[in-house]
């Protein structure tokens, strides 16, 4: 999957099932993820999104993201 600052979460989440638990790992503030409420929230959500409440840009996001889907993938 091709993915960028403006995929939806929804998008990547659909395509990356067990992303959440890995986020969980980069940091704890994602445990939101699995919630009610994070799954309201994440349906209009984007990468730009997530990169702010993480403290993260974007494109070390967009970075840390390659490295799990790569380490997931056996790459």
């Amino acid at each position: 999957m091709k993915y960028n600052s403006q995929t939806k979460l929804t998008d990547i989440l659909a395509e990356y099932p067990w992303l959440p638990e890995e986020l969980i790992k980069l940091d704890s503030r994602f445990k939101i993820v699995n919630t009610p409420i994070g799954k309201m929230m994440i349906k209009n959500a984007t990468l730009t999104d997530l990169s702010e409440k993480a403290g993260l840009s974007t494109d070390e996001l967009l970075q840390k993201l390659r490295e799990m889907v790569d380490r997931h993938d056996g790459i």
